[in-house]
């Protein structure tokens, strides 16, 4: 386990989603304050927007690696396109082969068809496996990072980090 493991695992007990649980975790990291990633995270909840679709815990671990070693040329889509799938891969082994889906991985038939977050209850936290999950997504990226050292910043990204 991590520290930033650690951090999504209370963030998710706050009430946020479990993509926000991860990005904010990795927020220094990303040049951003803990606003910028939680707002930047808020809609990928809930397997984007509560319609059970991609898990949100994995699609933190996707925005924080593009924000971390993304690119801006178009022919180096196939270098972000294999690590995700290698980020992908890593999470599902790890959370014992289930699926990157949300409602798959919640037991659920289908996704809801209202909007309308879920109230945060002791019989909430109790019956989701989200909080371990969101751990585990960012303990893969923690390795991720230390596997892959991100080159120092300096200057007005360094200032904005430690805010």
């Amino acid at each position: 386990m991590s520290v930033y493991g650690d951090r999504a695992y209370e963030a998710f007990f706050k009430g946020y989603n479990c993509s926000q649980c991860v990005v904010v975790a990795f927020a220094a990291e990303m040049g951003l304050t803990e606003e910028q990633a939680l707002k930047m995270a808020s809609g990928f909840g809930g397997g984007f927007g509560r319609m059970r679709e991609v898990c949100g815990a994995f699609s933190g671990i996707t925005l924080v690696f593009g924000a971390l070693y993304g690119n801006t040329d178009p022919a180096l889509k196939t270098q972000v396109y294999t690590q995700v799938q290698a980020l992908a891969e890593t999470y599902r082994t790890r959370n014992g082969g289930h699926s990157l889906i949300c409602r798959e991985l919640l037991g659920l038939s289908q996704g809801p068809s209202s909007p309308v977050a879920s109230p945060r209850t002791a019989e909430y936290y109790k019956k989701r496996p989200c909080p371990e999950l969101v751990r585990l997504a960012a303990d893969i990226l923690a390795e991720y990072i230390e596997q892959h050292p991100l080159p120092a910043r300096t200057g007005k990204e360094a200032d904005h980090a430690a805010v």
